[in-house]
């Protein structure tokens, strides 16, 4: 039976930035690498609210991104 575990992790914030010439939203990320695997969805979650407090433009989207191996 295969199995599979988090291998790295990184937090990643979306900001928009303003709107392009036909209306449409632009957007802008933020990335933070080796995050712990181990942290909590509530850990990171305060983390990022605390980061956005400083930040000059909204947070459209906060994302964990977990790359996982997969073994036998």
């Amino acid at each position: 039976m295969a199995t599979a575990f988090i291998s790295d992790s990184q937090l990643r914030l979306v900001f928009e930035t303003g709107v392009d010439l036909e209306g449409k939203p632009t957007y802008k990320s933020k990335n933070f690498s080796n995050i712990k695997t181990s942290a909590s969805t509530d850990g990171l979650y305060a983390v990022a609210q605390s980061i956005v407090g400083l930040q000059q433009y909204p947070v459209s989207a906060i994302e964990r991104n977990d790359k996982h191996l997969l073994g036998a």
